[in-house]
């Protein structure tokens, strides 16, 4: 097998790419827009959370050498708004002349009731408003700008919550499965225009939108995280999502297509409730 074009490990992932990542500013989506501008992207930072993305933005212009004002870039978009998920696609074309990347990041876990009888009606449309709504829009608008190109990469971030059920809210899980089905229905129709469409689905992890919905610290929700795990030594961080997203996003995944990635230490493939329960009724 001929090796001779494989990059050096040195080589920066996404050299000459651009990318938007909506929900850029904090938890996976900062740690990923800071990943991708390590590698070479040219990175859009879309989020509603305009303090943090324009700190987020100062930060990683200072991140490399080569990086300047012109590598990264924070624009206002709330993903359930068509005219802001447009506009940020549209900034992409006007800045760099095209876009290669849009991972559809933003995502909210709700209420966290676990009762179908007292899910809240607005909270469960919310939900869905951003976690799906947001994602079609991210992918309709890139898709207009992919299609002529005939290239690109389209990512969605979901959740182990999209096959193993019963751990989060009913919202929650109905949205994360939804998404895996449009980016499998996306797949299908977009490959006939050389476009890449895949999932990432990661474990709990230790971001503000955990510890908030939990009413935790980081350190308690790791504990929670780590002591759950299937695989034990390593506590997962956001960074092993983002470091999922370069591989999607790069040419070194160019035949990969219509694949829900689950980053879960392997979570997902037991249930260890027998075991648990039977150590507890044997102690």
């Amino acid at each position: 097998m001929n090796f001779s074009t494989s990059l050096p490990l040195t080589a920066k992932r996404l050299a000459g790419k651009v990318a938007i990542i909506t929900g850029g500013a904090s938890g996976i989506g900062a740690s990923t827009s800071t990943l991708f501008v390590k590698n070479g992207a040219k990175v859009i930072i879309a989020d509603v959370q305009d303090a943090l993305g324009q700190s987020l933005c100062e930060k990683l212009t200072t991140l490399n050498d080569t990086t300047n004002n012109d590598d990264v870039s924070y624009v206002h978009c709330d993903v359930t708004n068509d005219n802001d998920v447009k506009n940020v696609v549209d900034y992409a074309l006007s800045k760099y002349g095209k876009l290669d990347i849009m991972y559809n990041n933003a995502g909210i876990t709700g209420d966290i009731e676990f009762s179908i009888l007292a899910t809240d009606n607005d909270n469960f449309k919310r939900v869905f408003d951003i976690n799906v709504y947001g994602g079609f829009l991210g992918a309709k608008h890139a898709a207009r700008v992919m299609i002529p190109a005939r290239k690109g990469v389209i990512l969605f971030t979901s959740s182990i919550a999209s096959v193993s059920c019963g751990e989060s809210p009913h919202a929650y899980t109905m949205s994360k499965h939804a998404v895996v089905g449009l980016m499998k229905n996306l797949c299908v129709e977009l490959g006939a225009f050389g476009i890449r469409v895949n999932c990432i689905s990661p474990c709990a992890l230790a971001t503000p939108l955990l510890e908030n919905a939990m009413g935790a610290d980081k350190s308690f929700v790791e504990r929670v995280v780590c002591e759950s795990a299937n695989l034990k030594g390593v506590v997962p961080e956001p960074e092993d999502v983002a470091a999922a997203a370069v591989f999607l996003g790069s040419d070194e995944s160019k035949f990969v297509s219509g694949l829900n990635l689950m980053v879960d230490g392997g979570y997902t493939t037991t249930n260890q409730s027998f075991n648990i329960v039977l150590k507890n009724l044997m102690s």
